[in-house]
């Protein structure tokens, strides 16, 4: 019998896509599974054999690229929305409308994450209340249930592609359908897989001078009228052009939306009862670092990544000690998934030349680029404002000038 390889705990399996079902479900499943590298001293570290040592950087490294996200007070407002509203729609009754919500910030700022976050929690929840069944299955049919649908908003959107990319998630089939076909599919799939939350990130790819990406706008409010609670994620959403027919509720803080009229190109079996909708705009800001509060928030986040640093020197104090969360602040703008490059790649510098240590001078040796978050699409504005630096490269040791060196005798002979 051959034995089976195991490898390294802390090699990544496969790749996950979370715009399937099946990719969706593994990352839920998976997401806090990953076991960061052990603690040890340079001491502990230097009893390791060679392979050891390599295998524990291995490790080290691995931790530092996945740094878990950590709760800020600006994404916890954001996901305590998402939820509310989320639960709002999951829990009511009622056969009308469900309102959506709009998550809105710059780039880089971790709003998927917090979105997928906390609607992770609430799958998890709604699927424990129903024992992990469609309770709207039909007898004999599959029981495939998918409280939670994660799409992504294609680069050049237009209807078709997106439904084609809703129904992808599920794993239906719409080869050959036209447009009324895939709305009407992606209706009945929602309500078949007891959807509760369909996200639709990077939604401010859609450009709305043209008359496709309206027309996509046109569909995303139609889908309202669905038992299913939307979850919009953009870059720059007020200015975008998608709030361009709604007004701000001065009480609430809640965009309005006028009744979606019948153009005439093509009925609208909507257009006469529908009322306003609504969604909910909230904001996922950087940190900031001008009051006495907003320097001790920053300070606690600081303070968080600091314990999962897995360099041998004691990593208390590295990041929050004397004017180095000041200086952090200023390479990064207080974007988090700036903070996040950054200190993932001083920790690969200050493992190999054996520093084991972040200070300044380590980390003014490079810089933080758009290339590092390749995921961000540039043209819709995903990628954030990184603050300019200049890499200073490591100074080497200045050799001793021995021009007055005394040779001694044997030296003053050989001259003779």
């Amino acid at each position: 019998m051959i034995p089976q390889y195991v490898g390294p705990s802390f090699l990544p399996g496969p790749p996950v896509d979370r715009t399937t079902w099946e990719g969706w479900s593994r990352w839920c499943a998976t997401r806090t599974a990953f076991v960061p590298a052990p603690v040890l001293t340079a001491q502990e570290f230097s009893l390791k054999d060679k392979r050891q040592k390599r295998l524990h950087n291995l490790h080290r490294l691995a931790t530092h690229s996945s740094l878990p996200i950590e709760a800020t007070p600006m994404s916890e407002r954001v996901a305590h929305a998402v939820m509310a509203r989320v639960e709002d729609g999951a829990f009511s009754h009622k056969a009308g409308t469900r309102g959506g919500i709009m998550v809105n910030g710059d780039g880089a700022q971790g709003k998927t994450e917090t979105v997928c976050e906390a609607l992770a929690i609430f799958e998890e929840t709604w699927l424990s209340l129903h024992n992990y069944m469609n309770p709207d299955a039909m007898p004999g049919t599959r029981d495939l249930v998918a409280p939670v649908a994660y799409v992504r908003c294609p680069v050049k959107a237009t209807p078709i592609s997106t439904c084609q990319r809703i129904l992808d998630f599920y794993g239906e089939d719409y080869k050959g359908m036209r447009l009324e076909d895939l709305v009407r599919t992606v209706k009945t799939a929602i309500v078949e897989h007891a959807t509760k939350a369909l996200v639709i990130d990077d939604i401010t790819r859609l450009k709305l001078h043209r008359e496709a990406d309206q027309d996509v706008l046109d569909l995303i409010r139609e889908m309202m009228s669905m038992p299913v609670t939307l979850v919009i994620v953009g870059v720059g959403i007020p200015t975008s052009g998608l709030l361009r027919e709604g007004r701000r509720d001065p009480k609430s803080g809640e965009w309005i939306y006028q009744p979606i009229k019948d153009r005439g190109r093509s009925p609208n079996d909507h257009a006469a009862s529908q009322h306003e909708r609504r969604f909910q705009l909230v904001d996922l800001d950087p940190f900031r670092y001008d009051t006495t509060k907003e320097m001790a928030a920053w300070m606690v986040h600081l303070r968080g990544l600091e314990r999962h640093l897995r360099l041998l020197n004691d990593t208390d104090g590295m990041l929050t000690g004397g004017d180095m969360p000041e200086y952090l602040f200023n390479r990064t703008g207080g974007v988090v998934g700036v903070l996040e490059k950054l200190i993932q790649h001083g920790c690969r510098r200050a493992i190999e030349d054996g520093s084991e240590r972040l200070t300044k001078d380590l980390l003014n040796q490079f810089t933080v680029t758009p290339g590092d978050m390749p995921d961000l699409d540039a043209e819709s504005g995903e990628q954030p404002n990184i603050p300019p630096h200049k890499a200073t490269p490591k100074r080497k040791p200045r050799g001793r000038n021995t021009v007055f060196d005394d040779g001694g005798p044997a030296a003053a002979d050989e001259a003779g």
